[in-house]
């Protein structure tokens, strides 16, 4: 089953069964409850929903069916088309809209699409609103419009360019600084809304830019996670060219990677550490990510004299944290830059602007600014259960086993040991426990991951005898 029903939205694969992939009468039912949900919580008569999509192929049909449903429900529509996930985010407040739709996968393969639904303020739903939109598409609450209430919708293919602007204006970003360095620098863009709007800005910049994957026709040349395994090409670019570093965005612009000048991984975790070395360098203050990033975060904020804290996994987990705690950068360790002063949202043109800006004000390469970072290392893995086997017991029985050192629980399980930690997620939907670990050798954080597996699956093998 292929169809992934969430607080944050409804994901899944184009074609199949209604309510095994994403159909089109699951598209429209999703968006059905969505605008109710929206009309249910409004006093106005008329509401406004900005849209806009990635790429990818499946785009035009299901951004069709979204849009014509809510105008089915009396919505008016501000159609963006061809965008980004914080395009979007910023012209929901910028339009004074009652909420918006991204159509996009992320970093999932192309014949995935999804809706990532908004609140007026531009920014993901909480969990108690996803979960009453679920209940809403579950139960077919629907009242559609009648004829002379229907919705309209308008163009505006201006928000690239407006939220290029947006971030050039901000104090910390200093196109004519850039500008003077004469940079080079290789983009892949996996084919597409980044191919438009992430070349553009760095040309305002004064940088010189290679194309790589930048035709937005939805046709992803590798799989679009920014990983280092899905990277060759362009770690084999950068040297090629002799440029600066490299840029690497998902299909909806909101994961930032970097490839050194030696063509080597920047490290997604260490795009948001060097935006926030930056950042706290010109306005102090305090940081957040979430509990599965790395710890270079925290001692790069300690440096500065700033107090970070760690969030459950999740995008607006992060941002709630960082709203209580008036944190001025925060994010994911993904390459997920969330920077207040523009919006609460992952933005990977604010990451650019910033990470461009610091770089022009060192005497460093990328590479040597990398290497000066605290040095950690990390693995990710996971382990396959039969659904027969109780996850939450296992995880118990983990925090039972090293309840002596500095447990977190907010979000599965994380020790965190002197000189590295293990996180423990258990997914929501099938029988798998996820491990993460840090420490600053790979070997070390492989040996730690083989051992924290080998103790739960002791444990699931002892349950399971009884």
């Amino acid at each position: 089953m292929t169809l992934i029903k969430s607080i944050s939205g409804i994901r899944g694969t184009i074609g199949g069964v209604v309510g095994d992939n994403l159909t089109p009468v699951d598209a429209v039912k999703f968006a059905s409850a969505y605008g109710t949900f929206l009309k249910n919580n409004s006093k106005k008569e008329k509401l406004t929903v900005v849209v806009g999509r990635d790429a990818r192929i499946s785009g035009p049909m299901i951004h069709n069916l979204i849009t014509h449903t809510l105008i089915g429900l009396g919505i008016d529509i501000i159609d963006l088309g061809l965008s980004t996930t914080p395009t979007v985010e910023i012209a929901v407040p910028l339009e004074n809209a009652d909420g918006g739709i991204i159509l996009t996968a992320s970093h999932n393969p192309k014949q995935w699409n999804a809706l990532k639904l908004l609140n007026e303020k531009g920014e993901f739903l909480s969990a108690k609103e996803g979960e009453l939109i679920l209940q809403i598409a579950e139960d077919e609450a629907f009242i559609f419009s009648e004829v002379d209430d229907l919705g309209t919708i308008t163009e505006n293919d201006a928000y690239m360019d407006i939220h290029i602007d947006e971030v050039l204006n901000l104090p910390l970003v200093d196109a004519e600084a850039v500008a003077k360095r004469k940079y080079k620098v290789v983009v892949d863009a996996v084919n597409s809304s980044g191919g438009i709007i992430i070349p553009k800005l760095l040309e305002l910049m004064g940088v010189e830019v290679v194309k790589l994957y930048c035709e937005p026709n939805g046709h992803f040349p590798h799989n679009p996670e920014p990983l280092k395994e899905h990277l060759g090409d362009i770690c084999k670019l950068v040297l090629e060219e002799k440029a600066d570093f490299g840029i690497v965005v998902d299909p909806d612009v909101d994961r930032l990677a970097f490839i050194s000048n030696d063509g080597e991984m920047f490290g997604e975790e260490y795009t948001l550490v060097a935006c926030a070395d930056y950042v706290l360098s010109k306005t102090p203050g305090n940081t957040v990510s979430n509990m599965s990033s790395s710890r270079a975060l925290r001692d790069i904020t300690n440096n500065h004299n700033g107090n970070y804290q760690a969030s459950a996994v999740g995008e607006v987990n992060v941002v709630e944290l960082m709203k209580a705690t008036n944190a001025i950068i925060g994010g994911e360790g993904n390459g997920g830059i969330i920077y207040p002063e523009l919006h609460y949202g992952r933005d990977s043109l604010v990451g650019v602007a910033l990470f461009l800006t610091y770089l022009a004000n060192q005497e460093k390469t990328v590479a040597e600014l990398r290497a000066s970072y605290p040095q950690y290392y990390m693995s990710k893995n996971k382990i396959e259960l039969t659904p027969q086997i109780d996850v939450d017991a296992i995880l118990i029985a983990m925090t039972e086993k090293y309840k002596s050192e500095d447990i977190t629980t907010i979000d599965g399980v994380k020790i965190d040991f002197a000189e590295n930690w293990v996180h423990l997620r258990k997914s929501n939907t099938e029988p798998i426990i996820r491990i993460y670990t840090e420490a600053q050798t790979q070997d070390l954080a492989d040996a730690l991951a083989l051992r924290i597996i080998a103790e739960i699956k002791a444990i699931a093998g002892f349950r399971q005898n009884f």
